[in-house]
């Protein structure tokens, strides 16, 4: 059950951030599940990171809620990160 809960975790964070971007190609979900948890490290191109976070990150508070509702209906948690894509001026400049 926890399997088919994290793959519609997925899906359905693919489909709405696939949906936004504008390169749709370079978007990487990895995941993870644990003890009735799943965990979702989104990683995106430099350029539409700004798009997923939103003015005031309002885009990924409501991508977080969209999950959570979700999860809610899977009877598991869910917890989503966005990463720091490789190529980014805050990972260049930490080096």
């Amino acid at each position: 059950m926890l399997e088919k809960a994290r793959q519609k975790m997925k899906d359905l964070l693919n489909y709405i951030v696939t949906s936004l971007v504008t390169k749709p190609d370079s978007v990487v979900i990895d995941e993870k599940s644990h003890d009735g948890d799943v965990d979702l490290v989104l990683t995106v191109d430099p350029i539409d990171m700004g798009i997923i976070i939103g003015k005031g990150g309002q885009t990924i508070r409501s991508i977080r809620k969209l999950l959570t509702v979700r999860a809610i209906a899977e009877n598991v948690r869910v917890n989503m990160q966005l990463s720091e894509p490789e190529g980014s001026d805050k990972s260049q400049e930490s080096r």
